[in-house]
Parts: C-alpha cells; sequence; structure tokens
C-alpha cells in the first residue's frame, strides 16, 4: 500500500511518516509540501491513501481534493487539519473525503486509522489488484504510444490498429492555455477536468503534449451533440481555471490516420477558435450588466458572472472592460453604491440592513467601500440628506 503526506508543515508530514513507516514496515510512505507535489506523485505513481492538510500555500487541500477525485476514484483521501469548524469537515466530507481528523492527534490515532486503512484496501484488493492494474497500464501504455505517434517519433512494434478500431468516428479536441508560471498544474486540471467530462458523454482521453498544449479524442453518445458537449466542456474549464485558454473542437472525423497532421496543423497555427463578432461581444457584456444589476446583493465573484454567459473568467474580464471602460468589481461597486444612496433615504432602514441589501454582510466593510466612494460615512450621507 502507497501513502501520501500532504501538508506544507514538514515536523507534521515527517512526524506522520515516520509514525506509519515504524508501525507498518510493509507500507510505502511518500511525503508532499504542497498540492503541486502531491499532483505530481499521483500522476507518476499508484497511490491508494493520501492524508491532507487544508490550508497549504497555492491550491488549498480541499481544491485539490475536487480537482484530484474524479481521476483518482479508488484512492481514500483523509484530511487533517487544525480547523475544528464543521462547514471545513462537511465539505471535505461532501467532496469524498472518507474521514476528518482534527489535529493535534495522537499516534495511537494514527496507527489504528491506518491499520483500518490497510485491512480495507487488502479486502477490497484480493483477485482484483492485478486485473485492474493491467488495464491503468494498458491505458497509459496507449497514450504514451498515442503521444509519441503525433510527435512523428517511433512507436516500435505496437499497432495502433486497435485504438483506430475503438474511435472509427470521432471529434478530435485541442486545448491551447496562455504560459502561466502554474502551468503544469494547471495542465493537470485540464487533463483532469476533461477526462472526466468525456468519461460522462462517451469515450475517449486527453493527453498533455507539451508546456501550454493538451489534445484528445472523442466519441460522444448518440444523445450528445457535438455543440452541447463543446458548451459543457468551455463551462467545466472556466470554473477550474483563471488563464486564457483556447477549446478547438473538430468536426466528426472518420479518418484516424489523419490524426498526427491536423494536430500539428493546429499547433503551429492558431486554433480555430470562434471569437465572437464585436456585436456579439457587446451581447454577452448586456447580459452580464443585466445580471449584475438584479443580483448584486449576491456574492457576484467575476468566476460567477463569466460562467453565466459562458467565457473563461480572463476573457471576460478584458472583454467587460473594452466595452464599459470600468474593470468589472469597480462596475459592481458602483451599483452597489448607486443602490445604497437610494436606500439611505428611508430613515426606517438601519446601516447595517442597507449594507446587506447591497451585498456587504460586513457593515464595517461597507462604511469603508461608501467613504472611499463618497467621501463620507452612510450615516453622515443619510444626515446630510435629511437636512437638505
Amino acid at each position: 500500500m502507497h501513502i501520501i503526506v500532504v501538508d506544507d508543515e514538514r515536523t507534521i508530514r515527517e512526524g506522520l511518516k515516520r509514525t506509519i513507516s515504524g508501525a507498518f514496515p510493509d507500507i510505502r510512505v511518500s511525503t508532499a509540501a504542497s498540492a503541486a507535489e502531491a499532483l505530481a506523485i499521483l500522476v507518476q505513481e499508484r497511490v491508494h491513501v493520501v492524508l491532507l492538510d487544508i490550508m497549504m500555500p497555492g491550491m488549498n487541500g480541499l481544491e485539490l481534493l475536487a480537482e484530484a477525485r474524479g481521476t483518482y476514484k479508488e484512492i481514500q483521501w483523509i484530511v487533517v487539519s487544525a480547523h475544528s469548524e464543521f462547514a471545513y469537515a462537511q465539505e471535505a466530507l461532501r467532496l469524498g473525503a472518507k474521514d476528518y481528523i482534527l489535529k493535534p492527534f495522537g499516534k495511537e490515532h494514527i496507527v489504528k486509522l491506518v491499520a483500518e486503512l490497510q485491512e480495507e484496501w487488502r479486502k477490497a484488493n484480493q483477485g482484483t489488484v492485478r486485473s485492474d492494474l493491467l488495464e491503468q497500464n494498458l491505458n497509459y501504455l496507449r497514450e504514451a504510444v498515442f503521444r509519441r505517434w503525433i510527435q512523428g517519433l517511433d512507436i516500435g512494434r505496437f499497432d495502433l490498429s486497435s485504438v483506430r478500431d475503438e474511435y472509427e468516428r470521432f471529434h478530435l479536441l485541442a486545448v491551447t492555455l496562455e504560459s502561466n508560471p502554474e502551468l503544469s498544474l494547471r495542465n493537470f486540471i485540464v487533463e483532469n477536468v476533461m477526462t472526466e467530462y468525456i468519461q460522462l458523454n462517451g469515450k475517449g482521453f486527453m493527453i498533455n503534449m507539451d508546456g501550454d498544449f493538451l489534445v484528445g479524442v472523442v466519441t460522444l453518445k448518440d444523445e450528445v451533440g457535438a455543440a452541447a458537449f463543446k458548451k459543457g466542456a468551455e463551462s467545466y474549464l472556466n470554473q477550474c481555471l483563471k488563464v486564457p485558454y483556447q477549446l478547438y473542437m473538430s468536426e466528426l472525423m472518420d479518418d484516424f490516420y489523419a490524426i498526427p497532421a491536423k494536430i500539428r496543423k493546429l499547433h503551429t497555427t492558431p486554433a480555430e477558435a470562434e471569437e465572437p463578432s464585436s456585436e456579439s461581444k457587446n451581447d454577452i457584456i448586456d447580459i452580464a450588466i443585466q445580471y449584475m444589476k438584479r443580483s448584486y446583493q449576491e456574492n457576484l465573484s467575476l468566476e460567477l458572472v463569466s460562467s453565466v454567459v459562458y467565457l473563461n473568467p480572463v476573457y471576460f474580464s478584458k472583454l467587460f472592460k473594452q466595452k464599459t471602460g470600468t474593470g468589472y468589481k469597480e462596475y459592481l461597486t458602483n451599483i452597489r453604491m448607486e443602490k445604497a444612496k437610494e436606500l439611505l433615504a428611508s430613515p426606517e432602514l438601519s446601516i447595517t440592513k442597507i449594507a446587506d441589501m447591497v451585498g456587504y454582510p460586513d457593515v464595517r466593510h461597507f462604511t469603508q467601500v461608501f467613504r472611499k466612494h463618497y467621501d463620507c460615512t452612510p450615516s453622515q450621507f443619510r444626515h446630510d440628506k435629511i437636512q437638505a
């Protein structure tokens, strides 16, 4: 059995490793100081249990769990955290964690937990380990060979006819990412999200070709249309990516051996992305603004509003500023402050109530924003208005 301990505090992850290794010499224990390090291990090795801290720099533990659970369904996730708030435990369990352990904890607790996990693992794997491992290795082999084939490299004696027969009619997918310091992590997210989405709608796979380019093949279920699939894929990607990207989906193809030339063309020339016309861009932003004016009292993150119009958040932000001349956050604040001015004319409404009504559950934050906007507090504004 293989366990990963993921915690940014060295003393905790090394302490857990010593405790587990000392009590269970036959269990392999790896450590990771961040979500990115954990993902690197998950991609390269077979893992059965992850002991996961929540608060870490970059991607936190719950975000890692949400991203990786779809691809690594067989892993048991144990969240180990100093946060005793029920909301954290509730979210961890909702995301699929098997257990939630509070720090500090005793060695006996960890030893008992690992013993139970090891027994479960042994029972679950009797008679199935070899077949599952063989199937997984065959998938990895096919994808590795497919990557070499696309790149024009030698694939030895591997016969691609079995892959061709499995995908007689298919769509080719390509995702191009803007260069980013977290690119390796973003690549994993795209590969993970797209693979999960492909499995929901048919069969296929997604592989990482190089730093910013991923390709895939999908054969859709009879009841799934290509346009609906692409729209859903963009919605999935918009939820997890914070960098611009282009998603290309080919027409229905039946020539499997045309794939390398097609991909090389996509990789050397801009993807055949469907750039909205100027009129279309304006319509999109108008829809977003209408939504903001109706829902300003809600927690309107940039990601949420961009998902309403099915755009990548970074691209949406650029379009929004082009159309309005104002940044998204500033525009939303202006809407809220104008509404607050109207509400302050009603003396029966308290400042706290008004703050909540315009999207500020913290009245102190509301007061700070209002003062910055109008150079006076809400109370002063109300007093001056009444005096006038």
